[in-house]
């Protein structure tokens, strides 16, 4: 297989390359697009950069808001960024295969999920099983969301928590542990401005 550009990132080399993409992206430059030599090269293989799971929103297509070229991301998508059994089996495909330098949980401000789960917790709401079963999986990192607090900010508790969480389960992972331990892999979590486009890591 040929050797492509993603082979020797480091995960801080990684990490800034993304914010590089989302600064193109805010100033109206992204440089998003494809040659058939790509496409050519891709054939033989794949060596993302970094993995991203995030959201299924449509408003937050992370090759997009990152100016990410074909195989630069490996892209797992599903409502409220859940790590679920399936979600997990892809991460460590990408952990132990791919040996992505770099992770991404990205959450996303007004994210519906979050919001269904949080009105689940504080308000007993009820929604359809199928998606009450993918609740579940995100209510346990909501504890701590004040319930209190204006809906806005009740909200960006809580996607920054779910994020939070995501992120706390990656790490349970023993592989991943074996990866963090080996300086191989890091982990950052983030959050998506709707209204900006910016993206907002946090500490």
């Amino acid at each position: 297989m040929p050797k492509t550009k993603n082979d020797s990132a480091t995960g801080e080399e990684a990490l800034a390359r993304l914010i590089e993409g989302n600064e193109r992206f805010l100033r109206g430059t992204a440089r998003f697009g494809v040659h058939h030599e790509t496409l050519a090269d891709l054939a033989h293989g794949q060596k993302p950069f970094a993995t991203i799971l995030g959201c299924s929103d449509s408003r937050v297509p992370p090759e997009l808001i990152f100016d990410a070229g074909f195989g630069d991301l490996f892209v797992i998508r599903v409502a409220g960024n859940v790590v679920s059994p399936e979600v997990m089996g892809s991460l460590q495909y990408a952990e132990i295969q791919l040996q992505t330098p770099l992770f991404i949980v990205l959450g996303h401000e007004r994210c519906g999920a979050v919001t269904a789960a949080l009105d689940a917790v504080h308000r007993g709401a009820t929604s359809h099983a199928r998606i009450e079963q993918l609740l579940d999986y995100m209510i346990p990192g909501l504890a701590h969301v004040d319930p209190s607090l204006p809906p806005s900010d009740e909200l960006q508790q809580g996607v920054e928590a779910n994020v939070r969480w995501s992120m706390q389960q990656i790490l349970l992972a023993p592989e991943a542990q074996a990866q963090q331990a080996k300086g191989r892999m890091k982990l950052v979590g983030a959050v998506y401005e709707i209204e900006t486009g910016r993206v907002r890591f946090l500490d």
